[in-house]
């Protein structure tokens, strides 16, 4: 490997746009600019989001490139689309496309391809090397997916769980909507949360082998609150739901439910997995399991290039 070789990551998610630049010792450069939504709303329209993107990049690439010499750019990596499933595709991406196609072929360097989760989880990986070349297991958590993945040696990903309804984000956001925050909701959900120090109400967790569900508890959430019940009390409600589901999950996975119970590592990746309340909440509750817990660094775990970057440095670095 060669030091002074860098590699740039580009993402353009549903609501960040990101640009990145890495080499092998660490991360040179990382900007990213959220998409703005109306307060009261729980979301963007893909048009919309589309022309966010364009708007952010204007300034962000040259933002990123005065930051780097040109000259050492290896390679770039990208997010085309959402996972590796089948037909998986969101016009977001093709921003992020457009922009990192641009950037290969000025500089005359070549442009990988990768999902959106790759990248999750390649950027939760960049403090968690242990895991490389072994498997293990993965949650991707943001407002988009809520899955139980498994990655073998080669970091080829398959699904093996999930939520069957929302996921852990949507619930997270559209309770917080309703309580009068602003989208999306994570940060002053959790504040008010961590204010409360307790739960107002028992949120049911469902879990049966490896799916989870969410849209239940949410209703009961929503009822809750329109009876007036604290704020605070059903933020924290809200956490420890997700946590007590996701430690569930945990063990039946070690159980053998979803195809490898000797694998005992699960990486937590994605926004919702950036809480220090969840954190704490799910160490505690896995405590005595014999899991091993294996968290993204924060401002990793939300949506970014740095993953893209990566995973191009990667492929290239090794000759693949």
């Amino acid at each position: 490997m060669t030091a002074d070789r860098t590699y740039i990551g580009i993402d353009t998610s549903c609501y960040t746009s990101s640009a990145a630049c890495v080499c092998v010792n660490g991360i040179v450069a990382d900007r990213r600019t959220l998409l703005p939504v109306e307060q009261g709303k729980r979301g963007l329209r893909q048009s919309d989001a589309v022309f966010l993107h364009t708007r952010n990049l204007i300034p962000l690439i040259p933002e990123l490139l005065a930051d780097i010499d040109p000259k050492t750019v290896a390679g770039v990596g990208v997010s085309v689309c959402p996972s590796g499933r089948d037909g998986s595709y969101m016009p977001v991406f093709l921003e992020g496309r457009l922009v990192a196609e641009t950037i290969g072929a000025a500089l005359g360097v070549p442009v990988l391809h990768f999902t959106h989760q790759q990248g999750h989880i390649r950027a939760a990986l960049f403090s968690n090397e242990e895991l490389l070349g072994k498997r293990f297991w993965a949650f991707h958590l943001s407002g988009g997916t809520s899955e139980l993945l498994e990655a073998d040696e080669a970091m080829h990903i398959t699904v093996r769980g999930g939520s069957s309804d929302i996921n852990a984000g949507q619930l997270v956001d559209r309770l917080g909507v309703k309580m009068g925050l602003g989208f999306p909701a994570g940060k002053a959900l959790e504040q008010l949360a961590s204010a409360a120090g307790e739960r107002g109400i028992l949120l049911p967790a469902s879990v049966k082998g490896t799916v989870f569900s969410f849209s239940g508890a949410e209703t009961q959430a929503e009822k809750a609150l329109e009876n007036g019940a604290d704020k605070a009390g059903v933020a924290y409600a809200v956490y420890d739901l997700i946590a007590r589901t996701l430690s569930k999950t945990v063990v039946n996975a070690m159980s053998g439910a979803a195809g490898s119970p000797e694998c005992r590592d699960f990486l937590l990746a994605g926004g919702v997995a950036s809480s220090e309340l969840l954190r704490s909440m799910l160490l505690g509750r896995t405590e005595g399991t014999g899991a091993r817990l294996h968290f993204a660094r924060p401002e990793l775990s939300s949506d970014n290039a740095v993953g893209a970057a990566l995973l191009a440095m990667d492929a290239i670095e090794n000759g693949k």
